[in-house]
């Protein structure tokens, strides 16, 4: 008979720090997403919404089996550190559901785990997952009804951004935020490439810059490739699990490399015929950081479809919306035609970025046409 054993790859990566709890925002209707699993876990704490609960397979019960959180998530096998700090090539065992969410990976990276070990020179399974404390998710591409997670608890999000060469929208930009106002997922606007930007593309990074952080957002400019004002990132990186997502050809395996000198992400210029950026990274993966913590990188996102959103919520995750929502005469106000409206009279008295109104009316169309864009 095999001996059963939790086997290591040779691996480099500290031990990432356990992440702290985040304060509860009133302005948001989601729940902390929830991963449960038919035997208690590890987890300190679980947060209860039934729309989230996977179910395993397996009984995980077994005194052989190991703690972990996923670190690399190649579509068809996942790279798990143990608690104990041995890395574990594993693949998920039996039939994992997410109840009422029907996800392209239900396992993401970030997930703390539990995984049963194979017999010496096969691979290990993962059979649990621990209840999440939050995480980033979108619509999949061409699979409207399926969701993705990105990644799952984390402290923040590093939205990387250029105003040019590609071109990051507004709509994009906010469907985002949306998202990760839904999920409570702090996130900080960081425009890249600012060095290379002309006279008329520099008014755009300034105006932008002002709409978001006077709605409440922590915006940084910097240059990656220049090592340009990349030491503001040093006190929202040290000891947390942060998510660094954006277009392809933003930056991001710039400023990995920026960051973490020996990641050795791969770059790729940007498309001048398309304006856009071309894919260097193809799965995601969780780096160490020097100063402690960890930068999960993902491949880049084209399009962001917010999922698991109702019509009357979208106003709650556009801050500024919804804190002037509360003078409207109705309380059930679209803020679409509505008479005693106090958001259509706050754009025009231009109190609100027109930009952002016009990304709330799209996500509010694709909830009510069932669509979902690019």
């Amino acid at each position: 008979m095999h001996r059963r054993v939790c086997f290591s790859i040779s691996h480099n990566l500290a031990q990432s720090s356990k992440s702290t709890s985040k304060k509860s925002k009133t302005t948001s209707k989601k729940s902390h997403s929830t991963v449960t699993t038919n035997t208690p876990t590890t987890t300190s704490s679980s947060v209860s919404n039934p729309k989230l609960a996977a179910v395993s397979a397996e009984n995980t019960s077994s005194l052989h089996q190991c703690h972990g959180i996923v670190i690399r998530n190649t579509g068809s096998s996942y790279m798990v550190r143990t608690d104990e700090g041995n890395i574990v090539e594993c693949r998920v065992k039996g039939n994992f559901r997410l109840k009422g969410i029907r996800t392209t990976n239900p396992v993401a990276v970030g997930d703390g785990v539990s995984i049963r070990p194979a017999a010496e020179g096969e691979l290990a399974y993962i059979v649990a997952i621990d209840n999440r404390r939050n995480y980033i998710i979108r619509k999949a591409s061409n699979l409207s009804k399926q969701s993705h997670i990105l990644a799952a608890n984390i402290d923040r999000v590093l939205l990387l951004i250029t105003v040019a060469r590609p071109e990051t929208t507004t709509t994009f930009i906010d469907r985002f935020l949306a998202s990760a106002e839904a999920y409570r997922v702090p996130v900080t606007l960081v425009f890249n490439k600012i060095d290379d930007l002309n006279e008329e593309e520099r008014a755009t990074l300034k105006y932008l810059t002002w709409i978001y952080r006077d709605i409440g957002y922590e915006v940084l400019q910097l240059s990656a490739l220049q090592g340009q004002g990349v030491e503001q990132l040093a006190p929202l990186l040290t000891e947390k699990i942060t998510l660094l997502a954006g277009h392809s050809g933003v930056g991001k395996s710039t400023l990995i490399n920026r960051l973490i000198p020996n990641a050795g992400a791969r770059t790729a210029e940007v498309s001048e015929a398309h304006g856009t950026g071309m894919h260097t990274t193809t799965f995601s993966e969780l780096f160490d950081l020097p100063s402690g913590g960890g930068l999960i990188d993902i491949p880049g996102i084209k399009g962001f479809g917010t999922f698991d959103m109702e019509p009357e919520e979208i106003a709650h995750y556009f801050r500024e919306i919804f804190r002037i929502s509360s003078d409207c005469k109705f309380n059930n106000c679209t803020h679409t035609h509505e008479p005693g409206c106090a958001v259509l009279e706050a754009i025009e008295a231009h109190q609100i970025a027109p930009s952002r109104y016009t990304s709330y009316l799209s996500m509010l169309d694709d909830k009510e046409e069932g669509k979902y864009r690019d």
